[in-house]
């Protein structure tokens, strides 16, 4: 029974990975800034990348299908 709860978790868990993936990445990006903005966060900048050029920035999201990613830089 657990390992049928685990195995449902995972699918759900990678079916909304390849959800928020899929999404273009300026929507993704609007998203983001409106939660951000909500904690009242005023110094940082989102900024769109390729993948294989994140290095050892901090992702916050990933865009058109994987290929893309969302930077976050605090100050």
């Amino acid at each position: 029974m657990k390992r049928i709860a685990y195995l449902t978790v995972i699918a759900i868990t990678l079916a909304s990975t390849q959800a928020f993936a899929a999404k273009s990445c300026e929507e993704l990006k609007s998203e983001i800034t409106a939660k951000i903005e909500a904690k009242d966060v005023k110094k940082y900048a989102l900024e769109i990348v390729a993948t294989d050029q994140v290095g050892e920035r901090q992702v916050v999201g990933s865009c058109d299908g994987g290929a893309k990613k969302v930077i976050y830089t605090k100050g």
